[in-house]
């Protein structure tokens, strides 16, 4: 079974032409697909083995960040928003270093989608775990939480409230009010913002996962003490 053939067995669409058939993955043979599925380099910006931008490249993978809002509809609040991305060589030891302004005591929540039968994603939540435990553990998953494209982790600290989400895109994105700490962080690792830019998300995209990648998140739920839906 060729690469082609093992990537579509254990992934899944999802994007702006997620239900079309008119998608740029369509009509494009395996040998083009396997070639396209096969470039890790976009310019200086490498991918890890999670996500995949569209054939037609809607969105061309690049380091940056951006000034964002979320608007939350229920409360009728705007919560600032820091979205960035970056390349794969520095991209876990960023969100490790973003995770320093949450103080030492944090709350995390993992989410799966390894479960494609269940329609939307899983979210587990854990309260009050030390932050340099839970780094010692991130650390020991770090192919996990880089390279599958079903799991996603946030961690927060709710008494500031500030937030700091590694997506199952491999975006990193944080919430909440006076962000510049984590600004300043972006910036040491060379991560420009960059206001213009687009993300992976904003267009069609694919995520890869494998059963491997399902069991070492079964494993680190299990590390991080976690048995409860959030």
């Amino acid at each position: 079974m060729g690469f082609i053939k093992r990537l579509f067995k254990n992934v899944f669409r999802e994007g702006q032409t997620q239900t079309s058939t008119n998608g740029s993955f369509q009509a494009v043979s395996d040998e083009a697909l396997e070639a396209h599925l096969g470039i890790v380099r976009y310019g200086d910006f490498v991918l890890t083995d999670a996500v995949r931008p569209s054939y037609d490249l809607q969105v061309v993978p690049s380091q940056g960040y951006r000034h964002d809002v979320y608007n939350d509809s229920d409360n009728k609040t705007s919560v600032p928003v820091l979205m960035a991305s970056a390349t794969n060589h520095s991209l876990f030891e960023t969100f490790i270093e973003l995770l320093d302004p949450l103080g030492f005591e944090v709350d995390v929540v993992l989410e799966t989608s390894h479960q494609r039968n269940n329609k939307g994603h899983v979210d587990l939540y854990r309260e009050h775990i030390d932050l340099p435990v839970l780094k010692s553990i991130l650390y020991e998953y770090e192919d996990l939480l880089l390279n599958d494209g079903c799991t996603g982790i946030a961690v927060l600290n709710p008494n500031i409230p500030q937030e700091v989400q590694f997506d199952e895109h491999k975006l990193l994105i944080v919430y909440g009010d006076n962000l510049g700490d984590y600004e300043e962080i972006l910036k040491q690792g060379g991560i420009g913002c960059r206001e213009e830019m687009k993300f992976i998300t904003e267009a069609e995209h694919v995520h890869s996962s494998s059963d491997y990648y399902r069991d070492q998140f079964e494993e680190l739920k299990m590390r991080l003490g976690m048995d409860s839906h959030y």
